[in-house]
């Protein structure tokens, strides 16, 4: 009989190899109830015997509480990929790849995950380091985290020390299940996997992160400057297989570009079918010896690309038009769509922008349309279908009184839209308490739409001020609310007293100030009295403000009704923070715009980073703009910019500016 270690040591391997048969595998060897019953007599062996926890005990999966992530910096940095976008451009780069390395080599072509690099580092066979990629150089160790994911292995099936790099993702079924439940509960949704995948991986508390099902591919692995066995990318990745990681199954090895090319063909229209999100195919050269001859840009591999599939566009029917009132009063149509599956989801609304835009594309309740997602998120009305059917149906005529309270819509000067006149109609009160718990204003996530709508009707909230007026056995009255959410509802309110006073400003919803009008107006005026008793010349004189949005403001702080309200909000407790957080002056005086997706940070913290360093943003580009930084897919800014000879940045470029 042996000893308690060597249990431990067989209950290990037991339960790491179903974990492999089961989530890397796809083939479960015992049944749901026998994994269980040997998972906790480990753990009450571990309980009884803390001396006996090692490395590679599934129970790590079950997670822990940390109290921040610590910086590391990457032994092997992670660099980002070129894009394309055609088959010209497909050719154009293998054609430059066939010159350097002397012969048109083969490629593998692999589906480019839409989920978060990770680096993962393991010594003799056990998992030690797992770092977010960061800006390539320095990451966060989240390595709790990710001893929670299933398919990362905590013990190889060889003992060596090796690094590899692969793509976290949440599977589409578990992103709907997620949305499902949050909905349930009043709380935040995802706005897609890719979202929710990193939102999981950067909980504090890793029993969260165990509880959202995520996953990994493992793509490339860093082999050793001696390696003489492994000549191929093909046959590395076939060697981390071995070792017992998951790979994606939907790989190819190809003689040429057309193969390549076929490929991404393939699977611009399989693509849907799959339970991840994929945004298109990485190709690689597949000799090793060739990538290491064609090396590396300042950012990226030359011996890779990334092709970028379009974003799909598809008929349907309109059934009818919808009409949903803003925190501006501004009616906003909604295409009500026969449900058709579109970029991997099933759509059944779609925006239609505004009355002006119903009419230019002269949209009928019953024609066919085209739509398709704007930057594969949002689903918009693109064209109408010309057909006969078309014309007989009516021409549609928009509105006069507002949808909920019956009051005449009225234009104003110089606008597309149509707006409610009556400020009291309770759309626009719901709407802007939805706005005040947004991301962008206060910032109060654990409260969500059919929440509100439940304080709004109930007559427990009918102004910002009286959320900080609700005790927990307020939110305890609401429907599906227990003590938890409740909880952590009202710990949230109570939080969001002290956000910056850049937030509080964005969140009272006053007509044209968004957030960067509320840094210009902070970065400039510094207190909330001092914008308070500002004068509209005064307001018009700040960079970037002009008379109209400098009346709006003056007017909304001049209003006896938002007087009251903001008394309300500072006398309850909220003291929204002054003077921001500026550590240096390195980039005062110069202008940034953003556009595109960056790679390492969301557009949103490039513009905190730009103001810490006393910098300014802006949504458009002039003569004045100081730099253009651009991401991927950029937009019509990159054109102005170009026309206007403003220097353009790309990340890495961004990057260095910033450094102090």
């Amino acid at each position: 009989m042996g000893t308690l270690k060597d249990r431990v040591s067989f209950l290990n391997d037991e339960l790491n190899k179903h974990n492999y048969n089961y989530y890397v595998m796809d083939n479960p060897t015992i049944s749901d109830y026998e994994y269980d019953k040997l998972f906790a007599e480990l753990k009450e062996i571990e309980t009884n015997h803390p001396e006996l926890v090692t490395p590679d005990s599934p129970t790590h999966r079950v997670g822990s509480i940390s109290t921040k992530f610590e910086e590391y910096r990457h032994e092997y940095r992670l660099y980002s990929l070129d894009n394309t976008y055609n088959a010209e451009e497909l050719e154009k780069w293998y054609e430059r790849v066939t010159k350097e390395c002397g012969k048109a080599p083969e490629l593998v072509c692999e589906l480019k995950i839409d989920g978060l690099a990770i680096a993962l580092s393991y010594k003799k066979g056990i998992f030690t380091t797992g770092v977010t990629r960061g800006n390539g150089i320095v990451g966060e160790n989240i390595t709790q985290n990710l001893k929670t994911v299933k398919a990362i292995p905590l013990k190889l099936f060889e003992p060596v020390d090796i690094d590899v790099r692969g793509e976290i993702y949440m599977p589409v079924s578990s992103f709907n299940k997620l949305n499902e439940e949050s909905l349930t509960k009043g709380e935040k949704v995802f706005a897609n996997p890719r979202n929710a995948a990193a939102g999981s991986l950067r909980q504090l508390d890793s029993t969260i992160t165990a509880k959202r099902d995520l996953s990994m591919f493992t793509y490339t692995v860093i082999l050793p400057k001696d390696n003489n066995s492994i000549k191929t990318h093909w046959d590395s990745i076939q060697y981390i297989k071995k070792l017992g990681f998951k790979t994606n199954p939907n790989i190819r090895l190809v003689k040429d570009i057309q193969g390549a090319i076929d490929f991404c063909k393939e699977w611009d229209k399989k693509r849907f079918d799959l339970d991840y999100a994929t945004d298109g195919v990485v190709i690689k050269v597949n000799d090793l010896n060739c990538q290491n001859e064609l090396g590396f840009t300042a950012r990226a591999p030359k011996w890779a690309t990334a092709f970028k599939f379009p974003p799909e566009e598809i008929s349907t029917k309109l059934l009818d038009i919808h009409l949903g009132v803003g925190k501006t009063g501004a009616i906003t149509p909604v295409a009500i769509l026969e449900p058709v599956n579109l970029a991997g989801s099933v759509v059944s609304r779609a925006s239609l922008h505004n009355f002006d835009e119903i009419k230019r594309l002269d949209v009928r309740i019953g024609d066919t349309v085209f739509i398709k997602k704007a930057a594969e998120i949002i689903p918009k009305v693109v064209k109408v279908v010309d057909s006969e059917e078309h014309f007989k149906l009516p021409v549609y005529v928009p509105p006069d009184t507002c949808p909920e309270c019956n009051s005449p819509l009225v234009e104003r000067e110089g606008e597309v839209n149509l707006y409610c006149s009556n400020p009291n109609c309770s759309s626009i009160e719901k709407a802007k308490l939805e706005y005040w718990v947004s991301r962008e204003a206060m910032d109060i996530d654990t409260i969500g739409p059919s929440i509100i709508e439940q304080l709004y009707d109930k007559d427990m909230v009918l102004t910002p001020a009286d959320f900080y007026r609700l005790s927990m056995q307020d939110f305890m009255q609401l429907d599906l609310v227990k003590e938890k959410s409740a909880y952590n509802m009202y710990t949230a309110i109570q939080e969001s007293k002290t956000r910056p006073l850049t937030k509080f400003i964005t969140a009272l919803s006053i007509r044209h100030v968004g957030k960067e009008t509320a840094d210009l107006l902070v970065g400039e005026l510094s207190t909330l009295d001092n914008i308070r008793n500002a004068s509209a010349e005064e307001l018009a004189k700040i960079e970037g403000i002009g008379d109209k949005i400098a009346q709006s403001i003056y007017e909304f702080f001049h209003t006896e009704s938002n007087i009251k309200v903001v008394d309300e909000l500072l006398s309850l407790g909220v003291s929204p923070q002054e003077g921001g957080n500026k550590i240096s002056d390195k980039l005062s005086g110069m202008t940034f715009v953003l556009t595109g997706t960056l790679q390492n940070m969301t557009r949103d913290e490039a513009g905190a980073k730009i103001k810490m360093l006393g910098g300014k943003t802006s949504s458009s580009v002039s003569k004045k703009t100081s730099y253009v930084v651009a991401g991927e897919n950029p937009g019509s800014k990159f054109d102005k910019a170009s026309a206007l000879g403003v220097t353009i940045l790309n990340e890495d470029e961004f990057n260095e500016l910033i450094k102090i």
